[in-house]
């Protein structure tokens, strides 16, 4: 991390839940919760409770400095909903296999 960049990585215990339109396209009860300086909380959701089967993958890839270089999945109608590190650097190496939204329910 450069200097004044700070990421924190902890498991949380919140409840959290993706829905966009009908379908429910993710829910869990142990999301990491990742804080980075200058934006918003995330919670990156383990692979095994997103619904893979409604996303595709998309061609977008972002790369972050700190975190590595992102990949993303899209539904019909919202292009590049969710995203996730598959090789991401190791200051940050929890969030592998892990995905993001941009928008969830926390409860």
């Amino acid at each position: 991390m450069t200097e004044g960049h700070v990421i924190t990585i902890e498991q949380g215990t919140q409840h959290i839940r993706v829905v966009h339109g009908d379908h429910v396209l993710a829910e869990t009860d142990r999301p990491l919760v990742l804080r980075e300086t200058g934006c918003p909380v995330r919670y990156y959701l383990p692979e095994a409770d997103v619904r893979m089967d409604l996303l595709t993958p998309s061609d977008t890839h972002t790369y972050c400095p700190f975190k590595g270089t992102a990949s993303y999945w899209s539904l019909p109608d919202a292009p590049d909903l969710v995203w996730s590190y598959p090789d991401p650097k190791p200051d940050v190496a929890a969030i592998r296999n892990h995905l993001c939204f941009y928008t969830v329910e926390v409860s």
